[in-house]
């Protein structure tokens, strides 16, 4: 097969537009493998985004797993953290950490984090978020940090795109959905997104069972055995893609897939109406607008145009 052009954000290996060498994006994962581990059937093999390798990482004790990506900075990172190097930062993590420097300004202190997320039931949590977290001044840092100017000195065009309008509204909605549904307490990906403290190690995780590769997505997939993997947890690759690139993916997912396989894929956007089962409460990591939960031969249906994409 002839590569075409990926039309995707992620080639150049940047958050930003900025030209220069690729970096590494993503030293943590913002995405709850549980959403997987509850879909997907054992003993199945496995496409993944590798991203920062977390999904792939749990997703190998149970599966056979085939982590691809684009950047062959994160490819490079995965390949450390296998041969047990330790979490780095990524681009994505200094952002949040720049974030989090502000914090005090908004009332969260600390002291205040750790006793939130210390707590374990979903109505004390959202009475503490309401009382000392959600307060005017954090409101408006929020929506200071995630204004269309602020974004524009971290991430691309193409991305920023991809975000809903009124994002730090929007997001300020997914975290208290969140504490009103998750127990803090037993919620790694809480103490992430707020302390900046990495996932703790995954026990379960078998190397040997990793394979990883660095190209396109489509091009991979495309390139394989038909009906050769029995499930995909595509992140959200379709962030930052064009709509050209989501058929020509779905596409090689269909040629890939299992008759039975089933795919997750995340996005920052927020659900359309004819999406059906959005599974985006369910993920810890808080983040999300759309988890969705696809058979692959269903994804012919982003062809006609019924996707999220705009």
């Amino acid at each position: 097969m002839t590569s075409t052009t990926p039309n995707t954000a992620w080639e150049d290996g940047r958050l930003d537009a900025r030209r220069g060498r690729r970096k590494l994006l993503f030293g943590s994962m913002h995405e709850d493998v549980e959403i997987e581990r509850s879909v997907f059937a054992r003993g199945g093999r496995i496409f993944c985004i590798a991203s920062a390798g977390s999904t792939a990482m749990a997703l190998s004790g149970e599966h056979e797993v085939v982590a691809v990506d684009i950047n062959p900075a994160q490819i490079a990172y995965v390949e450390r953290r296998l041969a047990g190097g330790p979490v780095e930062r990524g681009s994505a993590e200094r952002v949040l950490a720049f974030s989090r420097r502000f914090a005090p300004l908004g009332g969260w202190t600390k002291e205040r984090l750790h006793q939130f997320l210390a707590l374990e039931q979903p109505d004390e949590q959202i009475a503490y978020w309401r009382a000392h977290l959600d307060t005017h001044f954090f409101r408006a840092g929020v929506d200071l940090l995630f204004s269309a100017m602020a974004l524009r000195a971290f991430y691309a065009r193409s991305l920023i795109d991809s975000l809903p309008t009124n994002f730090a509204a929007v997001m300020r909605q997914r975290m208290e959905r969140c504490f009103g549904l998750h127990s803090n307490r037993h919620n790694p990906y809480a103490r992430m997104l707020l302390l900046g403290e990495p996932l703790p190690d995954i026990s379960t995780m078998c190397p040997n069972r990793i394979r990883l590769a660095t190209a396109d997505a489509a091009d991979f997939l495309q390139r394989q055995a038909a009906g050769s993997f029995n499930a995909f947890s595509l992140s959200n690759i379709l962030d930052g893609a064009n709509a050209a690139y989501a058929e020509r993916l779905f596409r090689a997912v269909r040629h890939a897939a299992a008759s039975d396989a089933l795919v997750v894929l995340r996005s920052f956007r927020e659900p359309t109406p004819d999406l059906g089962v959005n599974r985006a409460a369910d993920d810890r990591s808080m983040l999300w607008g759309t988890v969705s939960v696809w058979k692959a031969p269903d994804l012919s249906k982003f062809d006609e145009g019924a996707c999220c994409l705009p």
